[in-house]
């Protein structure tokens, strides 16, 4: 890793046993700013929906590629049944389902934040160190959208930069304060064609996130391409996850929220993000909520 790369970093801030990164940043004076945008109670996921795969031949069948985020096996109990129930087979760090990443997800140059060596934070039991067990309270902040290209989308391979942030915050309305999340609109779906490779953060725009002390990103674009700087392939993920501690949501689904944004006329929300209090995960599914 760069200096750059290094001097972006958060590892020591909140002390060498950190699990909450930048979750810490969000205190009872961002909780008070997040609850004053909620005034008429409507409310809007920015989970995909998902429909689950059949699980053919039992519920340990292995996933045939390419593997779908959920796979549903059902089972009856009682003869004639009494009740239904199914075994789902979930993958966390599927693109097609909006997830939380954990801070233990993306290890670099054999650590995870903020600083654990690997071998000490995952053993072959499980993850002891920067887990989904951060979750467990779920996350309460304000949110706010941030439009990279209104009624558009971005063109394939664009690097978003913090110029960018600049410009769709300016459009906004809305100045990010530290404890805020970070919703961006891309206007693209997942999509692994090398022919029209999706847009995404560069460094300088994970660097935008650090001055302003962004507590998660979620987004419908991710990380740049790698031809924008091979040295650090990842950006979100290397530096803002790695090195910044600040959880990301992965594939999420935003244009209902910038329809309804675009309606109302603000783009700043009570952003609640509640999911299962599963411990010593990578990654959870999660239904993020915006409220206005």
């Amino acid at each position: 890793m760069t200096d750059t790369v290094d001097r972006l970093g958060n590892w020591g801030r909140w002390g060498p046993d950190d699990e909450r990164g930048t979750l810490n940043l969000i205190t009872d004076e961002t909780c008070a700013r997040a609850l004053a945008e909620a005034r008429t109670g409507r409310c809007v996921s920015l989970a995909k929906p998902i429909e689950p795969a059949s699980m053919m031949g039992g519920p340990f069948a292995p996933p045939g590629p390419p593997s779908p985020p959920v796979q549903q096996a059902m089972l009856y109990t009682g003869t004639p049944p009494m009740g239904l129930a199914e075994v789902l087979v979930v993958t966390p760090h599927n693109p097609g389902l909006t997830h939380l990443d954990a801070l233990v997800h993306i290890p670099v140059d054999g650590h995870v934040y903020p600083g654990r060596p690997l071998a000490e934070a995952v053993t072959p039991t499980g993850v002891r160190h920067g887990s989904t067990t951060a979750f467990a309270d779920g996350v309460l902040t304000r949110g706010v959208l941030l439009d990279l290209a209104p009624g558009d989308r971005l063109p394939p391979a664009y690097p978003v930069t913090g110029a960018d942030l600049d410009a769709a915050e300016q459009r906004s309305g809305h100045r990010l304060e530290p404890g805020d999340a970070l919703v961006v609109r891309g206007g693209w779906n997942f999509s692994r064609d090398p022919a029209n490779p999706m847009p995404g953060m560069t460094v300088d725009a994970v660097a935008w996130m650090r001055q302003r002390d962004i507590s998660v990103y979620a987004g419908d674009i991710g990380d740049a391409h790698p031809s924008v700087d091979p040295q650090v392939p990842l950006p979100l993920h290397m530096i803002g996850l790695a090195r910044l501690g600040m959880p990301l949501i992965d594939g999420a689904e935003v244009e209902e929220l910038a329809e309804v944004c675009a309606e109302l006329g603000r783009y700043a929300f009570l952003l609640s993000i509640a999911p299962p209090r599963l411990r010593g995960a990578t990654g959870v599914p999660v239904n993020p909520q915006a409220i206005f």
